[in-house]
């Protein structure tokens, strides 16, 4: 599914103009990466957390040359699901009829 099909679904269901409703998609999209870009999680009840994480620095080798070098720490994106967003896939349509989940 790509953000298209997002916004098209979105639409359906609420009946919004679709321009509306890819606004509301870029900026949510956008707060996100600014935020996580700034170093700060994000975290969306029922769905997951946009959480920063931070790698720690290693030694890598060049085999061609048989040189090491040291890469660098670094921050990186993940996101790891709410357990209601983990059951509800995890059981996948078998879910459909209760409507908390």
């Amino acid at each position: 599914m790509r953000k298209a099909d997002i916004v098209n679904r979105i639409t359906e269901k609420t009946g919004l103009e679709k321009v509306d409703v890819m606004v509301v998609v870029e900026a949510f999209c956008k707060e996100i990466r600014e935020s996580m870009a700034e170093g700060n999680n994000v975290y969306v009840r029922g769905f997951g957390s946009f959480v920063v994480k931070t790698r720690k620095k290693k030694i890598g080798r060049i085999i061609k040359k048989n040189i090491a070098i040291e890469i660098p720490e670094q921050k990186i994106p993940a996101f790891k699901p709410a357990k209601v967003f983990l059951e509800r896939v995890k059981l996948g349509k078998k879910l459909k009829t209760n409507p908390k989940l």
